[in-house]
């Protein structure tokens, strides 16, 4: 059994929940700790949970340490109801953690962001996800790999009719998405979750771009 610890939030998430499991069963890591909002009702003897409350982290500050940290943290902007709530959840949570685990001596960061992210961009979106890349690289964490996959296909626990529409546009026309233009090709949150896990095993110094045909790639070699 490998010594190392993994750090999972978002936990609750399509991908972070997928991503979880393949932790618990991978053999790689000796224990795993989810920092969650309210208990999650399963139970490994890998797992640690942590409550916290993600506007008062200095509480639990202590327990964010270890060698590997998952940030599956997100939002939408419908979900969320308006910019600031989504800017809270999607920038300010997720720096404020990765700000303390850099504190906290962590040297490994896998950031789940996503396809077009920049933060010279006109989509408010995808100009937020491209700040959220900018400041983790600047903190200079040893290994910072930064996870963009395109539409996700997996269970969720809400239902999303607008993406549902575009992921059935984008698998009637994936035949047409090769080349340069595979990485717009839908994927599932056990693909990304599953390179996700190989990535980490890696541990590749310095900033790492994995758009979703690398994603697909690595997951399934």
């Amino acid at each position: 059994m490998s010594q190392r610890s993994a750090l999972v939030f978002g936990s609750t998430g399509l991908t972070g929940s997928v991503l979880l499991n393949k932790l618990f069963e991978s053999g790689f890591y000796h224990s795993v700790t989810a920092f969650v909002r309210k208990p999650l009702k399963i139970s490994h003897p890998l797992l640690e949970q942590v409550i916290v409350d993600f506007d008062h982290l200095e509480k639990i500050s202590d327990h964010i340490k270890g060698d590997d940290i998952f940030l599956c943290l997100g939002t939408t902007m419908a979900k969320a109801g308006s910019k600031e709530a989504f800017y809270k959840v999607d920038f300010t949570y997720t720096v404020n953690v990765a700000s303390i685990a850099k504190a906290n001596g962590v040297r490994q960061v896998l950031l789940i962001s996503s396809m077009g992210a920049d933060e010279k961009s006109l989509v408010y979106y995808s100009k937020v996800k491209g700040r959220v890349e900018n400041a983790l690289a600047k903190m200079g964490f040893d290994s910072l790999s930064i996870i963009r996959p395109s539409l996700l296909i997996g269970d969720r626990k809400e239902s999303r009719f607008g993406e549902k529409m575009a992921i059935t546009f984008s698998n009637f026309f994936s035949g047409l998405l090769i080349g340069p233009l595979k990485k717009y090709k839908p994927i599932t949150a056990s693909d990304v979750a599953e390179a996700m896990l190989k990535i980490s095993q890696k541990g590749i110094p310095g900033k790492s771009i994995y758009e979703s045909d690398r994603l697909l790639f690595t997951a399934n070699n």
